[in-house]
């Protein structure tokens, strides 16, 4: 499986899909998403840091996210 930094932690993350798993068909379990804010910026956060935003997150949350790491 192929891996992508987590931009809150930066810590390496499992992804989805990708040649590795192509002939698999127990299913791809991925370790994160990309968000997508209204300023148009996409951020790749693992589950534990989409657990730490709040309610309604923007972009500058995912910034703050950093300093708590």
């Amino acid at each position: 499986m192929a891996t992508e930094s987590c931009d809150g932690c930066g810590r390496a993350v499992q992804i989805a899909g990708g040649v590795a798993n192509l002939w698999t068909f127990g299913g791809d379990r991925g370790e994160g998403l990309t968000l997508e804010f209204e300023d148009g910026s996409e951020r790749f956060l693992c589950y534990d840091c989409i657990e730490e935003l709040p309610e309604n997150p923007c972009a500058d949350d995912v910034t703050a996210l950093d300093e708590r790491v």
